[in-house]
């Protein structure tokens, strides 16, 4: 049997922005005929299949375009539940769905989902674990001691019984380390994920007995402690730290018990998401141009701010996301200490220290004026003393 892992998909989200729907219903396409050209019996979708709890109609119809296009292949589809997905919209439907191969589980509600599959090797049980947090799992069993995501999950999983002689599938959206190692952060994870401590951290070793783990959380594919407990990764670049990822999906092989092969499919995207650094004159010149409608963050190193940095460059490259420099002034400001920085010091002499650091002059009466306005409204200084 041959299973295709997905995560992440994020359906709905931007980039800075600019809308990602045409970019993902590429990318949905190349999936679709990835998994038709390989023969593909099942998909796995680790969760975050939508970027916010309440996704946009846009985001609704795409994600509704591939499940149906899956249902037209005959192929099984398992969906979870991710942080981002709301457990009630992502499960209406559910039982209705089954009908088509189906199958969905957003909410945790006491016993680990479970739905058994058949090849010529005998028996199949893909089990579903959709994002849990451990007040969540403490609910359906007072008596455990839960203190943390790793006991919540491993209780849940000592409650379903897992028949170790059999073969083991599970689908999961939970933050989950290897012996002494920590997953590669993808960078455009919820600030709940990049600042994780250790009581949401879940240990490998717990899905010992899966023969493979589809993972959802983290953006970056990757294996955790062993092969077969992986994350698929995201399928686009959502972040500047992810210019350098290869995005893929991995399509596993089930032979017998004990027999798992893991194909990496690389994924081709319309737009990619390229990081530029360089003197403006440098890069704009037209033998530098390449692939003018890619994302781009661009890093400019010249010495002075250009005006309209934004809008020249966008003349050249129209998705242009982001625009910082890196010269000697920016470097400068990484080294002063901002614990102290501002002892002492009005809010006009903090203006006034940053304007001249920045720009090497001194700022205006009119820019003071406008600096003191918008800090009045936002509650930063008090304007009526």
């Amino acid at each position: 049997m041959k299973i295709l892992h997905l995560g992440d998909l994020h359906i709905g989200k931007s980039l800075g922005e600019f809308n990602l729907i045409e970019d993902q219903r590429f990318i949905l396409d190349q999936i679709l005929d990835a998994a038709g050209k390989r023969s593909v019996d099942a998909v796995l979708i680790a969760g975050d299949v939508y970027d916010k709890s309440i996704p946009s109609e846009d985001a609704v119809s795409l994600f509704d375009y591939f499940i149906c296009q899956l249902a037209k292949r005959k192929i099984k589809t398992f969906v979870i539940s991710g942080n981002h997905d709301s457990d009630e919209r992502l499960n209406f439907g559910s039982s209705l769905f089954e009908a088509n191969e189906l199958y969905i589980s957003a909410k945790y509600e006491g016993v680990l989902y479970k739905k058994e599959l058949e090849d010529e090797y005998g028996k199949i049980n893909v089990y579903l674990l959709p994002f849990v947090k451990a007040s969540q799992v403490k609910h359906f069993f007072p008596d455990e001691e839960i203190d943390s995501y790793d006991k919540a999950v491993r209780t849940v999983l000592d409650h379903a019984k897992i028949n170790k002689k059999e073969r083991n599938i599970l689908a999961a959206h939970q933050f989950v380390t290897g012996q002494g190692e920590e997953p590669v952060m993808g960078g455009s994870e919820s600030a709940a994920v990049l600042n994780v401590g250790l009581v949401e951290k879940i240990g490998a070793d717990c899905f010992r007995d899966f023969d493979y783990v589809a993972l959802g959380h983290i953006h970056s594919p990757q294996k955790v402690g062993r092969e077969e407990v992986r994350y698929s990764g995201s399928p686009l670049k959502y972040s500047l730290s992810e210019v350098t990822n290869d995005k893929s999906f991995p399509i596993i092989t089930l032979g017998k018990k004990g027999d798992v092969s893991i194909e990496l499919v690389k994924l081709k995207p319309l737009r990619d998401l390229r990081h530029l650094k360089g003197r403006m004159e440098q890069l704009l010149d037209k033998k530098n141009i390449k692939a003018p409608d890619d994302f781009i963050y661009a890093t400019l190193t010249d010495e002075d701010i250009i005006n309209d940095a934004m809008g020249i460059f966008k003349q050249y490259y129209p998705n242009t996301v982001k625009i910082d420099y890196d010269n000697t002034h920016t470097r400068q400001m990484e080294q002063v200490d901002i614990t102290r920085i501002a002892e002492d010091k009005s809010f006009d002499e903090l203006i006034s220290d940053f304007y001249r650091f920045v720009y090497g002059c001194e700022i205006s009466e009119e820019e003071m004026g406008i600096m003191n306005e918008v800090a009045g409204e936002a509650g930063v200084i008090d304007e009526t003393n």
